[in-house]
C-alpha cells in the first residue's frame, strides 16, 4: 500500500464549521493528498478554489446532499446535488431515505437514488445507508435497492446517526452488492488500527475528520 492517502476522503462536516476551518482543511489536504475533501454543498465552491489555490488541484471534492437525515423529498435532494455539481463536486454522497429502508419501501427508495444519479450526471454517486440504524437484513435490502439505482458506492454512515462504521456491516454490504458498486467505510474512523480493519474487510474508500493523523500513523509505522 504505497498511498495510503488516497483511501480517504478528508471530512469536514461539521454544522459549526467556518468558511476559515474549509480553508484549512484544503490547507491539510494539499499536504497529505487524500482522495477528496468531503464537506457540506454549502462549502463545494470554497473547497475547490482554496483546493487550488493550494496546488492541490488534483484533490476531488466530494459534497453531502440531503445530510444528515435523508428526510427530505427526492425533489429537494436531486436539486441540491446538481448544485454542488454546478459548483464544482466532483463526487455526491446522498444520505438514503432511512425511514423508507425501515418500512420496506422499494420504489421510493430507489426513485430517491435514482433522481439523485440523473441530477449529477457521470459524478460519482456515493449512498450513505446510517448503518447503525438498520438490521442487518436492512442493510443488505437498502444496498441492493441502492445497487439497482446506479450508486457507484454504498457507505455505512453519517457519522451522525447511532453508531459508526463496523467491520460485520463493510463485509454484509460488500457481499450484497455483488461487484456492482464499491463501499465506503465512515463514521468513528479515528486511527491506523480501524481504518486497516475497514480496508481489509473490503472498503475502498475510508471517510474520516481524523485522516491527518492517521496518515501520520502510518507513516511513522512504516518507516
Amino acid at each position: 500500500m504505497e498511498n495510503i492517502a488516497k483511501y480517504f476522503d478528508h471530512t469536514l462536516l461539521k454544522p459549526e464549521a467556518t468558511p476559515g476551518d474549509i480553508r484549512a482543511l484544503c490547507t491539510e489536504a494539499a499536504e497529505i493528498e487524500p482522495y477528496s475533501v468531503c464537506v457540506n454543498s454549502r462549502f463545494v465552491s470554497l473547497a475547490r478554489k482554496a483546493l487550488d489555490e493550494a496546488g492541490a488541484e488534483d484533490v476531488k471534492v466530494c459534497s453531502v446532499v440531503g445530510f444528515p437525515l435523508g428526510a427530505m423529498s427526492k425533489e429537494a435532494k436531486a436539486f441540491e446535488a446538481a448544485q454542488a455539481v454546478r459548483d464544482g463536486a466532483d463526487e455526491i454522497d446522498m444520505v438514503i431515505m432511512i425511514g423508507s429502508v425501515k418500512a420496506g419501501c422499494e420504489k421510493m427508495i430507489k426513485a430517491d437514488i435514482a433522481g439523485v444519479k440523473e441530477a449529477i450526471g457521470d459524478k460519482i454517486l456515493k449512498v450513505i445507508l446510517e448503518t447503525g440504524l438498520l438490521t442487518d437484513d436492512e442493510i443488505v435490502f437498502a444496498t441492493k435497492c441502492a445497487v439497482d439505482a446506479g450508486a457507484d458506492f454504498i457507505k455505512t454512515s453519517t457519522g451522525f446517526g447511532h453508531g459508526g462504521a463496523e467491520v460485520r456491516h463493510i463485509e454484509l454490504m460488500k457481499e450484497a452488492a455483488g461487484g456492482r458498486a464499491k463501499i465506503k467505510a465512515s463514521g468513528g474512523i479515528r486511527d491506523l488500527d480501524t481504518a486497516m480493519k475497514m480496508i481489509e474487510a473490503g472498503a475502498d474508500r475510508i471517510g474520516a475528520s481524523a485522516t491527518v493523523s492517521i496518515i501520520s500513523e502510518y507513516v511513522a509505522k512504516n518507516r
